[in-house]
């Protein structure tokens, strides 16, 4: 596996040695392969060149071009790709490797103006020749320091369980994530991009922490859209503030996750596995595993193998949400389009965020509601509380005018405030029953006993409780005589 530390540099021969052992004979020791097998190669033969093609463009200065040509080449890659899932003989891995390249390409990778017998540059040099290719809206979201984003998630085998995973079980999840973070995307990512990381990890993280949820407190503590513990809050300026926990605060947030990025990736050397586990299992114990030597893998076994599950599930995890931030078409995700222009309301009238969030309704076509995004741009505000009137609420854009149609007037202000007064009955708890009376049983004194040994003997009484219920004096006791005895309970 490569390391996330270096960025290498590719030279265009080799890579296209490389596709042309991808386009190669499908069979094993020479032999032919069938048809329709064939067939499927030609068209991944195709895609390589088509690739090559748009490498050459791009490089020539001609983006666009080489944008569509590289599109047209990914088609092709697609559908032949799905066939060779289910025909006999055919081997997915060519494809898929040839689709990672691709992908990378569309990101920005690769690109330079090496020349085959070019020696291996730095990785700030291929940096700097890189982010000068790209346009400035592609920088801002694939480039983490100068570097390729795309270039530091190694696409093995963690990181294509967690796509997986986030593909399937975790799609709602994802899909959840998205919805929250296009309407906190003004507070949140203008702290990223000042202190010059990628946009795709700051969500990629949030997806994997909170889900974008900004009131979200995990068992261990961990509070806040990007979960930071209080002690690490603290050292990062979450303090309380007026009584309020800056670490529910979205914008202070994504800014002291991004200078504990900064930090941590100072201190790893710019190893993005690394910091990424430094984040969720604390920076402390990776320093200790990974000691001197920071160019090693997330992956080494002298590493991987002391850590948490959580940790080693966490940072894949983040990775893969990041690389489908940048590429959901590529893997057969569509994110809903959300308009997340921020804009606020004066309210014409007292309301709590959920009085608001009965009135508002689905408007704007949001069909689960408006309550998380209320919650999530007011922090500050119980969203049971009721706010005066003349109270600035901050809104997207495009609730402003439904604000004004469906909840200064009208019917549905009243049903809210009527639902929000209600209380439901107080109903006094019962008095707690009377102590049943003891029960009692018999005992027959013998030979040899005495009160202290019965006491003893029975284990469920005290010698001047059987004293007094027996009416004994001076604790007499005869041969033959019956005690009452309060039975065990």
């Amino acid at each position: 596996m490569r390391s996330v530390r270096v960025v290498r540099s590719l030279r265009l021969a080799p890579l296209a040695a490389a596709f042309g052992l991808l386009a190669a004979c499908a069979g094993t020791g020479g032999s032919k392969p069938p048809a329709t097998v064939a067939a499927l190669y030609i068209r991944l033969d195709q895609a390589t060149q088509g690739y090559q093609a748009a490498l050459q463009q791009i490089r020539a200065g001609n983006d666009a071009a080489g944008q569509q040509t590289l599109g047209q080449a990914l088609d092709t890659l697609k559908s032949a790709s799905v066939q060779c899932g289910s025909t006999a003989g055919c081997d997915p891995q060519r494809f898929f490797s040839a689709y990672d390249r691709m992908l990378r390409l569309k990101d920005g990778s690769f690109i330079g103006d090496e020349s085959p017998d070019d020696e291996p540059q730095t990785g700030m040099a291929l940096d700097q020749r890189g982010a000068a290719a790209l346009p400035e809206a592609q920088r801002s979201v694939t480039l983490l320091h100068g570097q390729k984003l795309s270039e530091l998630i190694a696409m093995n085998g963690a990181v294509k369980a967690a796509l997986q995973m986030w593909l399937t079980q975790w799609r709602p999840n994802l899909i959840d994530a998205w919805i929250n973070y296009q309407y906190l995307r003004s507070e949140m990512w203008p702290q990223y991009k000042n202190a010059d990381l990628p946009e795709a990890l700051l969500f990629g993280i949030m997806a994997k922490e909170s889900g974008g949820k900004v009131h979200a407190v995990s068992r261990s503590g961990a509070a806040g859209p990007l979960q930071f513990m209080y002690a690490t809050g603290m050292r990062f300026g979450l303090t309380n503030y007026n009584g309020f926990d800056l670490r529910f605060d979205p914008a202070a947030s994504a800014r002291a996750n991004a200078e504990y990025m900064n930090e941590q990736l100072k201190v790893f050397n710019d190893n993005l596995e690394l910091t990424l586990a430094a984040y969720n299992g604390g920076e402390g114990r990776m320093k200790r595993l990974v000691g001197p030597d920071t160019s090693v893998s997330f992956y080494d076994p002298r590493i991987y193998g002391q850590l948490s599950q959580e940790t080693r599930d966490y940072v894949p995890s983040v990775l893969a949400a990041a690389w489908l931030f940048l590429h959901p078409d590529s893997y057969n995700l569509r994110f809903p389009k959300i308009d997340g222009v921020p804009g606020s309301i004066t309210l014409k009238r007292a309301a709590s965020l959920d009085e608001l969030t009965v009135c508002l309704g689905s408007a704007g076509g949001m069909e689960e509601g408006w309550f998380r995004t209320l919650r999530n741009l007011n922090p500050r505000l119980d969203p049971q509380q009721e706010q005066p009137a003349g109270a600035v609420l901050q809104v997207p854009k495009l609730l402003e005018h439904s604000y004004a149609s469906r909840c200064v007037d009208g019917p549905w202000p009243i049903l809210a405030a009527d639902l929000h007064n209600a209380a439901a009955p107080v109903v006094a708890a019962p008095p707690p029953p009377p102590p049943s009376p003891a029960k009692i049983r018999r005992y027959k004194v013998r030979h040899g006993d005495t009160l202290v040994g019965i006491v003893r003997q029975l284990r469920c009484s005290s010698v001047q409780e059987l004293a007094e219920m027996n009416h004994l004096r001076h604790h007499h006791i005869s041969v033959g005589q019956e005690l009452k005895v309060p039975e065990c309970r």
